[in-house]
């Protein structure tokens, strides 16, 4: 080891042991420590009691439906179903947005559903507020705690006086900076331990995908380090102690409480969405004008009728060796689905452009890349349940129209009496709802990708202003 290492050294030993002699900073520390574990627990527990939750409603809700009685297949497309959303395995860590836009859809025909009974409308408005996950406590909290360990790494030496008498004895600003950074680094490391440990533990053992599950870990230490970095920085540029802990708590408030609130609400000021009223009323016009399939003088449907009675070589529909109610039910669901598709990827493109301001405007906020980063990771973010609603919406098309199917194929097309119904065994043969959890990878790797450059260049470039700010350091002291 060569000199010059080991006089880095010794600064980040004397540094570690400055702070382990302040006992308000072990304190603080400790409790840090204290909720990380504790909000890796409770975040385990809730995800599994809310699985179980969402399995034991997804079940009954299936036994309901194969339980119904002989029945007329449409009175089946209008009893619909329900389906709920499975977590994903690192929803414990970060549940992203998870608690606030619904988890249950109800399929019917006609029309498609949002998705509903979201935490945030079931519980008390404390969850407005930020609930207390490992990644709330990362993001939000420990970069408070490295400012405050951080804030008079140099300044304070240069109030003290000390700092002139370690450039004397020979020590480089250099040197001192990085043994400052090496002590501090090691500090963001001691703090973040608990939560990332849980992390790589459960990307290890299998319960969550391990790639992910080591990114997430990655992104968190690169954000975490330029909150060290920064405030070595602005410790280095500042005269006072004081002076450079209002700077950064100043900097923690912009950067962590406004920026992420205002940036979003910048971005849907301007990209507007419709409310969910308009685009219904839009959605109900459109309908009127594409066609009713419950209207049999409806000019859409009497020219599907004289396509059909065509292909099928009849004259009336009593002759149609298929039940003519069932075809009109299957062609009615195919527009209505269309149109309904439309609206939904605009919905979906008019979010995409959002958050990709966001996205964009995030390079003012390590925090919003590094909230973006664990959500995509996580598998919940709006992009995970939009793959969510559109799964589902596949599952609601292919459910409805094979009810309207065995209308069509075993409800007889003529004399088929007063209140025709076919064997409830039908309800039992129709496949289940099952939840393809998306490879985070595949479905946000260019996401992925870009959020961990703005953190890479965060970091870079304050480590570039601590170079430029300890050779000034050392011009100084000459």
């Amino acid at each position: 080891m060569s000199f010059r290492h080991t006089k880095v050294l010794r600064v980040a030993a004397e540094e570690w042991r400055a702070l382990v002699r302040n006992r308000v900073a072990v304190i603080a520390s400790l409790t840090l420590v204290a909720l990380l574990v504790t909000s890796a627990l409770l975040g385990l527990e809730q995800r599994e009691a809310t699985q179980a939750a969402r399995a034991r409603y997804q079940a009954t809700a299936d036994e309901a439906f194969d339980a119904q009685p002989d029945r007329h297949p449409h009175r089946m497309v209008h009893y619909g179903q329900f389906v709920f959303r499975p977590l994903s395995a690192l929803a414990f860590f970060d549940p992203g947005v998870d608690g606030f836009t619904g988890n249950t859809v109800f399929l019917e025909g006609h029309r498609q559903n949002s998705a509903n009974f979201s935490e945030a409308r079931q519980s008390s408005l404390l969850l407005h507020f930020g609930q207390l996950t490992p990644a709330f406590v990362l993001q939000t909290l420990a970069p408070l705690l490295i400012v405050f360990l951080a804030f008079g790494a140099v300044a304070r030496e240069r109030e003290q006086g000390t700092l002139r008498l370690l450039l004397a004895q020979g020590l480089r600003p250099s040197e001192l900076a990085a043994g400052k950074l090496l002590a501090h680094a090691g500090g963001v490391a001691a703090i973040a331990a608990p939560a990332l440990l849980v992390l790589a533990a459960v990307a290890l053992a299998g319960w969550a995908p391990p790639v992910p599950g080591l990114l997430l870990v990655s992104g968190y230490l690169v954000y975490l380090f330029i909150w060290a970095v920064g405030a070595l920085l602005v410790s280095l540029l500042v005269r006072r102690a004081r002076d450079a802990m209002i700077v950064l708590v100043a900097a923690w408030m912009g950067v962590v409480i406004l920026a992420p609130r205002l940036l979003p609400e910048l971005a849907v000021a301007r990209l507007p969405t419709p409310t969910r009223i308009e685009t219904d009323v839009t959605i109900h016009r459109e309908l009127k004008r594409i066609g009713d399939s419950h209207n049999p003088d409806d000019p859409y449907f009497s020219e599907f009728k004289a396509k059909t009675l065509a292909r099928h070589g009849v004259d009336k529909v009593e002759d149609l060796p298929v039940q003519w109610a069932g075809l009109v039910g299957m062609e009615g669901e195919r527009l209505t689905s269309g149109l309904f598709d439309r609206h939904a990827r605009d919905a979906f493109a008019r979010e995409a452009a959002q958050n990709q301001l966001v996205r964009q405007l995030g390079v003012l906020s390590p925090l919003i890349a590094v909230r973006q980063l664990s959500m995509s990771l996580a598998a919940t973010d709006t992009e995970s349940h939009q793959d969510f609603l559109e799964q589902v919406e596949r599952h609601r098309y292919a459910f409805v129209q094979a009810l309207n199917l065995l209308q069509v194929t075993k409800i007889p097309n003529q004399n088929a009496g007063a209140d025709p119904r076919i064997s409830a065994e039908h309800w039992k043969t129709l496949p289940g709802f099952t939840y393809r959890q998306p490879d985070v990878l595949q479905l946000a790797g260019e996401r992925i990708q870009a959020n961990l450059l703005v953190l890479v260049c965060w970091l870079a470039v304050l480590l570039a202003g601590c170079g430029l700010a300890a050779r000034r350091l050392e011009e100084a002291s000459r």
